[in-house]
């Protein structure tokens, strides 16, 4: 069977790794699947004419209901969709994006959501069928790049590396866009590192909104002991994730960060905004800390980085977490299972 994956492939985003490891699945079933850059496509008619180019396809897939779904409603094919946090967090406060995603759910053979709480959310917001959403939590699988050098990395982002063995760096992983919130944490971050000059923040992913960005990179160049780095390969990234003190998260909003669940696997602490999608995957001071406030996120920081016992804890209780929760077979087995469904 052919089909076409719609996904928002920003390069280096959780939302693009999610699509190449969900088309992964579907290739090892047997299956081709073309993986297609929403962003790329005006409208609905954009994807009927790409359907019905030879060879054409017969089954579809999106990630996101409204922003990839919408426009699988006219090809006449089966298809089926994953929720991605934005889907409830944002877009059904809309009326008209609430009534095109019900249409979507209605028209849809299956949807997947990464986390009970997202089904819930979807099942009291929207009007769809609870039978048609599976629930299916990200696998993971990490791989770290072993000619990284976290010195150089440190150097490049403009890190004093005198006392590379002393620092405590806390890693926000994030693509340069609003609902991230990369700036929550600044001024009450470097109020902290000039008491404390070994705590630094490096912020850390694609430049997905310019106008954003400029605004990022203005306020970072103003924040002591807060430093912007350049993308990183995926294998990079988890090496940096490996050598820092702890992953940040700042979100306004989260489906399921990938991030996160990612520098769990590797043996991170994880520091998270308390927010719906990041209280789903962490329960706080077993599997990481949740935090409402800057000033909440300083004094969380500060404890973590004293109480060894704490961060022996959260480590390993994140990383048992994802090798029973997270299982990578497992997920693979699911979604190998819905795309047959669409035969």
């Amino acid at each position: 069977m052919r089909v076409l994956f719609l996904a928002c492939l920003s390069p280096k985003t959780g939302n693009c790794t999610t699509a190449e490891r969900i088309r992964d699945h579907v290739v090892a079933a047997g299956h081709s699947c073309v993986l297609c850059d929403t962003r790329e496509l005006g409208s609905a008619s954009d994807v009927t004419s790409l359907m019905t180019t030879a060879p054409g396809f017969e089954a579809a897939l999106a990630i996101h209901v409204f922003k990839g779904g919408r426009l699988l409603l006219d090809t006449g094919v089966p298809f089926g969709v994953v929720f991605g946090g934005t889907d409830v967090n944002e877009d059904v406060k809309d009326v008209h994006k609430r009534a095109m995603m019900e249409e979507v759910l209605h028209k849809a053979r299956f949807a997947v959501a990464f986390t009970d709480r997202l089904k819930e959310q979807a099942e009291t917001l929207l009007v769809c069928e609870s039978k048609k959403i599976h629930v299916q939590p990200q696998g993971i699988e990490t791989r770290v790049a072993s000619h990284f050098r976290w010195r150089d990395f440190l150097h490049s982002t403009g890190v004093s590396t005198e006392k590379v063995e002393d620092l405590r760096v806390f890693l926000l992983v994030c693509g340069l866009r609003r609902v991230k919130d990369p700036l929550y944490l600044l001024e009450a971050f470097s109020e902290w590192h000039i008491e404390n000059p070994l705590v630094i923040l490096i912020i850390i992913g694609p430049k997905i909104d310019p106008v954003f960005t400029a605004e990022v990179e203005e306020r970072v160049k103003r924040s002591a002991g807060v430093f912007l780095a350049d993308e990183l390969s995926k294998e990079e990234l988890h090496a940096a994730m490996q050598k820092s003190f702890t992953l940040v998260n700042s979100s306004l909003s989260e489906g399921m960060s990938a991030a996160v669940l990612e520098a769990m696997d590797l043996g991170l602490p994880i520091l998270a905004r308390d927010i719906p999608g990041n209280a789903a995957i962490i329960k706080h001071e077993v599997t990481g800390l949740l935090y409402s406030t800057p000033q909440e996120f300083v004094s969380m920081s500060k404890t973590l980085l004293e109480d060894l016992e704490l961060q022996e804890r959260v480590v390993r209780n994140g990383k048992n977490y994802i090798k029973t929760c997270h299982n990578l077979m497992e997920e693979r087995t699911t979604y190998q299972h819905l795309v047959e469904s669409l035969h």
